[in-house]
């Protein structure tokens, strides 16, 4: 019979009647379920596929509980960094027969936990939350909504329970050693808003390394930032007005690089022979900017993938670490060089 005998919208019982059975073993032949002859399954599922028939899953998440979705909260879908995350995460959701819920929290915290509700609201069966302001707030809040919550690179400082993160100290010792290794010894930092647990860790291990040799980052060379290009200009513009400016920067993220490059040009200096930048991320714009940038960077991708993961592992009540860090590594372009001499 040609498809377009049937309604357009095909239902279980539809099909019970075309199959000549209840709609109760038609569910089970859909479901593979062993109670039902193979024969009967087989000529059920043809059926089912010839009318066009596709299961309901608001009908499927009345049975299980469960919607096959998974909510995701990132600070701001305009920044670069974030591509990549999503992309892991709603690739690995694919694969896994889930969909994904996006929101944008534009990195505030009380915005940020309303996303979260709503997302509840919405009845995902998880959560997952980039760059988190509220932190271990979710502690609390586990209970009382139900659904696991993942964390990627939390912001807020203390450990959580469940996160995906890179490891932000060891990312700041391979900066402050490799501009060591070039002879830098006025080095700067341009953070993130101080109260960012990841600027925080950067900058502690990029101290950690240069103290190795003797130097540090005297407090008046670290200036704040926003984590965009405008706070790298603004804050390289700060150190450039000291005397003598430092020989080499690093920076929280690669968008403040960026913005630093343009105020070190805009200054009549040259990147890299009057100053080095180092950034952090290796987004996709670090290696168009002229010069390239030297940056540390972390696998986007892969903290998406292993967030999803822990996700899915967390729903299917699999033992799973609660707090998985991965290792960054430096990338050498061309926005660093030795001190002349």
């Amino acid at each position: 019979m040609p498809a377009s005998a049937f309604p357009s919208h095909v239902s279980i019982k539809d099909v019970a009647k075309a199959a000549g059975v209840s709609h109760s073993t038609v569910s089970r032949a859909l479901a593979g379920s062993p109670l039902v002859a193979a024969a009967t399954k087989e000529r059920i599922q043809r059926i089912a596929r010839e009318m066009g028939y596709s299961p309901s899953a608001i009908a499927r998440g009345l049975v299980t509980r469960r919607t096959a979705t998974i909510g995701l909260v990132v600070t701001t879908i305009a920044d670069p960094f974030v591509t990549d995350v999503v992309r892991g995460i709603e690739e690995t959701a694919l694969d896994n027969g889930y969909s994904v819920i996006l929101c944008d929290s534009n990195a505030e915290p009380e915005r940020e936990l309303a996303c979260v509700r709503t997302l509840r609201e919405k009845r995902v069966d998880g959560i997952i939350v980039t760059s988190s302001r509220v932190g271990n707030l979710y502690v609390p809040l586990l209970e009382q909504l139900g659904v696991p919550i993942v964390l990627i690179n939390n912001q807020h400082e203390g450990r959580y329970v469940y996160s995906v993160r890179t490891d932000d100290f060891q990312g700041g010792q391979m900066a402050g050693a490799y501009l060591a290794s070039l002879g830098h010894r006025q080095i700067a930092y341009v953070s993130n808003p101080p109260n960012a647990h990841s600027s925080l860790q950067r900058l502690a291990g990029c101290r950690a390394a240069l103290q190795e040799h003797g130097l540090d980052i005297p407090d008046g060379r670290i200036v704040p930032g926003d984590g965009r290009t405008g706070g790298g200009r603004t804050g390289l513009e700060r150190l450039l007005r000291q005397s003598p400016h430092p020989t080499a920067v690093f920076c929280y993220n690669d968008m403040t690089a960026i913005g630093a490059l343009q105020a070190v040009k805009a200054a009549g200096l040259r990147v890299p022979g009057d100053l080095s930048l180092v950034g952090y991320d290796d987004i996709a714009f670090a290696v168009f900017v002229d010069p390239p940038l030297t940056t540390v960077a972390q696998d986007r991708y892969l903290l998406g993938q292993r967030a999803m993961g822990l996700t899915l592992s967390l729903l299917s009540k699999q033992e799973e670490a609660g707090d998985i860090v991965l290792t960054p590594h430096l990338v050498e372009r061309a926005s660093c060089a030795r001190v002349p001499g």
